[in-house]
C-alpha cells in the first residue's frame, strides 16, 4: 500500500514542528521518496541520530505503507 507525499510531510512536521520538508516521489509510484529535512532540534546530534529522529516520526511506517526513502538532514543555516 503507497503512502501519500503529503502524509509523510504531516508527521514529520507533527514530530518536529519547525521542520522545513520536501519530499519528491522518485518512480511515481507513491512507495519510493526521497526527504529532505531541515530542523533546529538536528542541531549537535549526528546524522544517524538525525535520521532515527525522522523515521520516529513516521512511526514504524517505514517498510511497510513506505517502502523507501532516501533522507537527507540538516540544520538550519
Amino acid at each position: 500500500m503507497a503512502m501519500p507525499a503529503v502524509e509523510i510531510e504531516r508527521m514529520i512536521k507533527d514530530a518536529l514542528p519547525d521542520a522545513q520538508v520536501t519530499i519528491n516521489d522518485l518512480a511515481g509510484d507513491g512507495d519510493h521518496y526521497a526527504a529532505h529535512v531541515v530542523s533546529k532540534e538536528f542541531e549537535g546530534k549526528s546524522r544517524v541520530q538525525q535520521h532515527q529522529m525522522v523515521y520516529q516520526a513516521l512511526q514504524g511506517r517505514m517498510g511497510n505503507e513506505l517502502h523507501a526513502l532516501a533522507l537527507q538532514t540538516s540544520v538550519p543555516e
